[in-house]
């Protein structure tokens, strides 16, 4: 959403810039922690592909249904992302996130991803790798 108006373009555009990179991965940033599945999707293409640990999608509507399951699952989720490194229309971040299950018990989340983009600046292609650490409430350095 620009404007108020759905869009089909997510600027910035690649070829990125460590400047444009970083404003992509806050984007990212910022739209996961709303916990919103259709926003998120969004910034993808409508054929995009994705691997989340062992998860496979294509599509928006799949990042959709998995996005609704996971938030449902990992309740209170709040995440941070770093750049890592970044091409003409790829970047890599590395990333860590905080939630819970049903149960209250706290896990830290840690992990790197890799994205490619389209002209347009949606992601076509999103792969994840994703490690948890139980830890207790105490120990939340994310704190919402």
């Amino acid at each position: 959403m620009w404007g108020g108006v759905m869009s089909d373009k997510r600027p910035p555009f690649p070829p990125f810039t460590t400047e444009t990179a970083r404003q992509k991965v806050r984007a990212a940033e910022d739209a996961w922690n709303g916990w919103d599945p259709e926003r998120v999707s969004l910034a993808y293409t409508e054929d995009s592909e994705w691997r989340n640990r062992d998860t496979f999608l294509r599509g928006r509507a799949e990042i959709v249904e998995f996005l609704r399951g996971k938030w449902e699952r990992e309740q209170d989720y709040r995440l941070r992302k770093e750049l890592w490194a970044f091409t003409d229309n790829r970047i890599a971040v590395r990333f860590e996130y905080e939630w819970h299950n049903h149960e209250d018990q706290w896990f830290r989340s840690y992990g790197n991803e890799t994205w490619e983009f389209d002209e347009n600046g949606l992601m076509r292609r999103r792969y994840a790798s994703i490690n948890d650490l139980p830890i207790s409430a105490d120990e939340r350095r994310l704190v919402l």
